[in-house]
C-alpha cells in the first residue's frame, strides 16, 4: 500500500452534505455554520442545493474538514452525512478543469 509522498501533487474532490436530524425545522442554520468554517479554511469550494464540493491537496485535509464540519453540529443528538471522494494523484485545480473540459465540448458557458 503506497503512502503519499510529501510534496506530491494531488487533488481530492469531495462532495458532501451534513446536517442535524434534530427537530423538524430548516437545517440551514447548521449548514451555514459548516459553510462559514469551510469558507474560512481557504479551500476551494462550491455550495450546491444538495451539498458542498471541496478540493483539497490530500485525503487527510478532506477528512479533517468532515471532522471540523461535524464539530459545528456536535451538540446535536444525531447528524446525517453523505460523502463522495474522487482522489487523483498528479493533478490539481480539478474543480475548474472539469467544468472547462465540458465547456470546450458544448457551445455555452456552464451555469454555476
Amino acid at each position: 500500500m503506497g503512502l503519499i509522498v510529501k510534496g506530491e501533487i494531488m487533488s481530492v474532490l469531495m462532495e458532501f452534505s451534513m446536517f442535524s436530524l434534530q427537530g423538524s425545522d430548516s437545517k440551514s442554520a447548521g449548514v451555514a455554520r459548516i459553510i462559514e468554517m469551510i469558507h474560512d479554511s481557504g479551500y476551494a469550494y462550491t455550495l450546491t442545493p444538495m451539498g458542498t464540493i471541496i478540493e483539497t491537496e490530500s485525503l487527510i485535509e478532506a477528512l479533517r474538514l468532515v471532522e471540523y464540519s461535524y464539530a459545528q453540529l456536535d451538540e446535536d443528538e444525531r447528524v446525517y452525512a453523505s460523502i463522495k471522494l474522487d482522489i487523483r494523484p498528479n493533478h490539481s485545480d480539478r474543480m475548474n478543469q472539469k467544468i472547462a473540459s465540458i465547456e470546450e465540448k458544448v457551445s455555452f458557458k456552464i451555469k454555476s
